[in-house]
C-alpha cells in the first residue's frame, strides 16, 4: 500500500489533527514504515500457531459467589447527606 501525503492528511483531518507541510512528509515516511512491517509479518506462516491473548498462562482468580446477610438500609442511609426512605439524593447532572 502506498502512503501519500493526500492519505496523511485525510488521516490527519479524521483524527482532528492539524499536521504542517514538514510534520505531513514525517508522518508519510512513519506510516510507509509501519505498513511495509505489516507486510513483513503478514508473510510469515502461521497456520500451526495457537492465537494468543497473553504469552503467560493466565486463569482467572474468581472466587465462589457466597450468600450472605446485606447491610440495612436504615444503616447504610443514616450517614447521606439527603436521603429518603429508600435511596439518596443527589443533585441533578443533566438538564
Amino acid at each position: 500500500m502506498q502512503i501519500t501525503n493526500e492519505l496523511v492528511s485525510y488521516v490527519a483531518n479524521l483524527s482532528r489533527i492539524k499536521l504542517d507541510e514538514n510534520e505531513i512528509s514525517e508522518m508519510q515516511s512513519q506510516m510507509s514504515e509501519i505498513v511495509n512491517y505489516m507486510d513483513i509479518l503478514n508473510q510469515l506462516d502461521t497456520e500451526n500457531i495457537e492465537p494468543l491473548s497473553h504469552i503467560f498462562n493466565i486463569t482467572n482468580v474468581m472466587r465462589d459467589d457466597e450468600v450472605r446477610d446485606s447491610y440495612e438500609r436504615e444503616e447504610i442511609l443514616k450517614n447521606a447527606p439527603a436521603h429518603t426512605e429508600e435511596a439518596f439524593i443527589v443533585p441533578k447532572t443533566v438538564d
